[in-house]
C-alpha cells in the first residue's frame, strides 16, 4: 500500500490515503451532531454492539483502513492511466480474511466486509448524475442496516483524497449525494414496513411455476415495483410481472 501511487485527484499513496480516512473517521465520530439533521440517530446507530467489544464505531474505522487494501494487487496501467478494477470485490475478500485472522465476531467481520465491498457505490451514483428512486431502492435493498455506515465511510474516503475535513465534504458539493442517501434511510425503512402485495403462491399460480429461485426473483421484482410506487394492488403487481418479466419465463429452456 505504501508503494502504490494513485492518480488525480488523489495526492497520497494508498497507505497514506487510508490513514487519512481513519483520521477522518475519528473526526466524524466525535462530531456526528454536525451532520444535521442525522446526528442523534447516527450516534445511536453507531453504538450498536457487534460482539467481542466491537461496535459499529470500530467497524467504521476498520473499514476506513481496509477499504482500498486490494488496490496494490489490482493496479493496472493502461495508456498511461492507473486503474484498480475490482479492488472493491477483492478487498472485501481480504477484509473477511483479516477479520477471521483477528478472531473478530462474525457480525463485525460481516459489517466491515460489506462496507469494503460497496464503498464505491456512492461515487458511482454521483457519476451517474444523482440518486434516482430506483437507485435509492436498490442501494438500501443491498446495504440494509449498513446503509448509514456506508455513507459515513464515503465521507471518510472522500476526505482522505486530499486530506480535507469530512465535515467540509459534507457541506460541500460532494456531500449532496451523501445527504440524499442518508435521507433515504428513513424513507426506505418506512417502505419496508408495508406488507408485500404478492406472495409466493400468487406468483406460482399466475406463472405455473414450482417453488424455486424463479419465484423468488419475481417476488423481488414485484416488491421493487411496489416500493417504487409503480403498482399498488395485487392485480397491478401481477400485470407488471407479466409485461416486464413474463417474457423471460416463456422462452424455451436450453441446456440439461
Amino acid at each position: 500500500m505504501k508503494q502504490t501511487t494513485q492518480p488525480e485527484p488523489h495526492i497520497f499513496d494508498v497507505w497514506e490515503h487510508s490513514l487519512r480516512a481513519v483520521d477522518a473517521a475519528d473526526v466524524l465520530l466525535t462530531r456526528l451532531r454536525a451532520l444535521e439533521p442525522f446526528g442523534p440517530e447516527l450516534e445511536a446507530h453507531l453504538d450498536e454492539p457487534l460482539g467481542d467489544g466491537f461496535t459499529r464505531r470500530e467497524a467504521l474505522k476498520l473499514a476506513a483502513l481496509l477499504h482500498d487494501v486490494a488496490k496494490p494487487e489490482t493496479k493496472t496501467v493502461e495508456d498511461g492511466r492507473i486503474r484498480f478494477f475490482g479492488h472493491d470485490v477483492v478487498g472485501a475478500e481480504r477484509a473477511a480474511l483479516i477479520g477471521q485472522r483477528w478472531r473478530l465476531s462474525n457480525r463485525a467481520t460481516g459489517v466491515v466486509q460489506t462496507l469494503v465491498r460497496h464503498h464505491l457505490r456512492p461515487m458511482h451514483l454521483g457519476n451517474a448524475g444523482g440518486v434516482t428512486r430506483r437507485a435509492s431502492f436498490r442501494f438500501f435493498r443491498d446495504l440494509g442496516t449498513e446503509a448509514r455506515d456506508l455513507v459515513l465511510l464515503s465521507l471518510t474516503d472522500a476526505a482522505g483524497v486530499r486530506g480535507d475535513s469530512p465535515l467540509a465534504v459534507w457541506t460541500g458539493p460532494g456531500g449532496m449525494i451523501l445527504k440524499q442517501l442518508m435521507q433515504g434511510v428513513g424513507e426506505e425503512h418506512r417502505a419496508a414496513t408495508v406488507p408485500p402485495l404478492l406472495r409466493g403462491e400468487d406468483v406460482m399460480t399466475a406463472f405455473g411455476l414450482a417453488p424455486g429461485p424463479e419465484v423468488g426473483a419475481l417476488l423481488v421484482r414485484a416488491r421493487e415495483a411496489q416500493d417504487l410506487g409503480l403498482v399498488s394492488t395485487r392485480a397491478e403487481a401481477l400485470d407488471y410481472l407479466r409485461h416486464n418479466e413474463g417474457r423471460a419465463l416463456d422462452r424455451p429452456q436450453t441446456g440439461p
